[in-house]
C-alpha cells in the first residue's frame, strides 16, 4: 500500500459520526442535516431532461478532452462571466471539462507537484479537505493559513514567510471561502498573481461557491478575471475551478472545468488522458444546457438569501450572526467549544451541524477553526426555520 495514505486525516463527517455515536435524540423532533454542503434545492427538469434525451451516447466512449460544444459553451461563460474578451479565453487550449471540482482539484496536484524539490502547497485554514489530501498524496507538505475574523476570515498573504514561498509549488484558495463565505477582492488577487510571478508557483483557485452571493450587484470576483484586468492575458500560473453542483444543483451530475494557463492545461490533460476520467456524453450534454441558462441560477440564489433571512432573523438576538458575501454557509461562533456545542445541539434538539474545528488544523498555536461551527443552509426553507428555532433555544440553555 502508498505509505502516504497513513498520512490522511479521518474526513470531518467520519469524526463528526463519532462525535455523535451512542448519542439518540429526541424521538418527537424530526432530523434536520445542516452538516453537509449538498444541495437539497430540485435539479432544474431541463438539465434532467437533456441527460434524459442523450441516454442513447452511452453507447460511444468520450474523450478526456471534452465535445468541442461543451468547451465552446464553457469558454463562452467564462468570458461573460469574468469580461474576459473571447480571443484570449479559447476552447481549445484554456478549457478542460472535468468530473466536479472535487476529483479535479486532487488530480491537478498530483499533475503540478514535483516531490524531489521539497515542495509546499499553501492552502486557507480552515480548508476543503481535499486541498490537504491532494498534497499529502502528492508528497507535498500542506502549509496552512489561518483565515480568522481578525482578517475578515481571509487568508493573509502578507504573513507567509519567504522561505515557505521558495517552496511552494501550489497556493490553493476558494472564494467564496469553505466554511466563511468570506469573497477575496481584487487587489487580494492582484497580491497573490505578484508572489506567483515572484516565487514561480500555480495559483488553484476553488470558485465553485462563486454563484451564489448575497448582492446581486456585486458577484464575486475570480482569478482570471483579475489576472486579465492585470493584463495577464495568458493567465500565467492561474487556473480556476467551477462546478454545476452549488450553481445548479447537480452535485451528483459530477460536472465541472477547469480553466486557465494554456500550458498547464496542456499537461493537466496529457495527466488526465492517463488518469482515466472522461466525462460522459450524457452528462457533456445536460453540462451544456446547465452553462447556458442563468434563470435557474438566479432562482437559486433568491431561494438561498431566502433562507438566510429567516435564519438571521430568528437567531439574531441570541447570537453574531449575518449572511457572508458568497456561499450557503454560516460560521457561527459559539460561546463553547464547537465539538460540545455540536454534540449538545444533537442531542437536545436533532439538528447536525458541522464542528468548525474538524475543518481546520492547528497552526501558529492556533486552530482557527475552533469555536465554530458550519452550517450548511441547503435544507428546505421549511427545514431551516424550524431548525433555527431549534437552534435558538438550544442557546438559550448554554
Amino acid at each position: 500500500m502508498n505509505p502516504k495514505l497513513k498520512q490522511l486525516h479521518p474526513y470531518p463527517f467520519e469524526k463528526l459520526k463519532q462525535l455523535n455515536h451512542g448519542i439518540v435524540p429526541p424521538a418527537n423532533k424530526s432530523a434536520i442535516a445542516l452538516s453537509i454542503g449538498e444541495p437539497k434545492h430540485p435539479t432544474p427538469l431541463f438539465i434532467q431532461q437533456a441527460l434524459q434525451q442523450h441516454l442513447p451516447s452511452l453507447v460511444n466512449y468520450p474523450t478526456t478532452r471534452g465535445t468541442d460544444a461543451l468547451r465552446q459553451t464553457i469558454a463562452h461563460w467564462v468570458c461573460q462571466r469574468f469580461s474576459i474578451a473571447p480571443q484570449f479565453m479559447t476552447p481549445e487550449k484554456n478549457v478542460l471539462p472535468v468530473n466536479g471540482t472535487r476529483e479535479a482539484l486532487f488530480a491537478f496536484a498530483q499533475s503540478i507537484i514535483d516531490p524531489q524539490k521539497q515542495p509546499i502547497i499553501i492552502m486557507p485554514n480552515p480548508f476543503y479537505q481535499i486541498y490537504e489530501g491532494a498534497a499529502l498524496l502528492a508528497g507535498a507538505e500542506p502549509y496552512y493559513l489561518n483565515s480568522t475574523a481578525d482578517n475578515n476570515y481571509c487568508p493573509d498573504f502578507d504573513s507567509i514567510p519567504s522561505d515557505i514561498l521558495e517552496r511552494c509549488q501550489l497556493f490553493f484558495i476558494c472564494s467564496p471561502g469553505n466554511p466563511s463565505g468570506s469573497v477575496l477582492g481584487q487587489s487580494d488577487h492582484e497580491k497573490l498573481i505578484a508572489l506567483a510571478q515572484r516565487y514561480d508557483f500555480v495559483i488553484a483557485s476553488d470558485e465553485c461557491y462563486s454563484e451564489i452571493y448575497a448582492d446581486e450587484n456585486r458577484p464575486p470576483q475570480g482569478l482570471l478575471q483579475t489576472a486579465f484586468t492585470l493584463g495577464n492575458k495568458t493567465f500565467d500560473r492561474c487556473v480556476i475551478f467551477h462546478s454545476l453542483s452549488k450553481r445548479s444543483n447537480a452535485p451528483g451530475l459530477r460536472s465541472g472545468f477547469v480553466a486557465g494557463d494554456a500550458a498547464l492545461m496542456k499537461q493537466f490533460l496529457h495527466y488526465r488522458t492517463y488518469h482515466g476520467c472522461a466525462m460522459s456524453l450524457p452528462v457533456q450534454q445536460a453540462s451544456i444546457v446547465a452553462w447556458q441558462d442563468e434563470d435557474h441560477v438566479l432562482e437559486n440564489r433568491n431561494y438561498y438569501r431566502e433562507k438566510y433571512n429567516a435564519v438571521i432573523r430568528i437567531l439574531s438576538d441570541v447570537c453574531i450572526i449575518s449572511q457572508p458575501p458568497g456561499s450557503f454557509y454560516i460560521w457561527l461562533k459559539t460561546t463553547i467549544a464547537d465539538t460540545e456545542f455540536a454534540q449538545g445541539l444533537f442531542a437536545l434538539e436533532n439538528v447536525t451541524v458541522l464542528p468548525g474545528s474538524f475543518l481546520s488544523r492547528e497552526a501558529k498555536g492556533i486552530n482557527p477553526g475552533q469555536n465554530h461551527v458550519r452550517m450548511a443552509l441547503v435544507a428546505p426553507l421549511d427545514d431551516c426555520i424550524d431548525a433555527a428555532h431549534r437552534i435558538k433555544q438550544f442557546i438559550k440553555t448554554l
